[in-house]
């Protein structure tokens, strides 16, 4: 159980490419962040083996960015 005090400003993500992995049963993950595309896909991988691996994709300015496909 934590105790403290609380957070006052929300947390702003860094630029980058971003996965969330998940241990078999717990409700929160940790988010993992890459700086290349092929980077988060290597960690991905390596961490599927023995946890839950959720892809976030890219993030710039703190928002999620949003493929196009023309």
């Amino acid at each position: 159980m934590r105790t403290g005090r609380p957070r006052e400003r929300a947390i702003t993500l860094r630029d980058g490419f971003y996965i969330e992995i998940y241990n078999s049963e717990e409700g929160k993950g940790l988010k993992l962040r890459s700086e290349t595309e092929e980077a988060m896909e290597l960690a991905a991988k390596q961490y599927s083996r023995y946890k839950k691996v959720v892809i976030l994709g890219e993030y710039k300015n703190g928002v999620k960015q949003v493929e196009q496909n023309a």
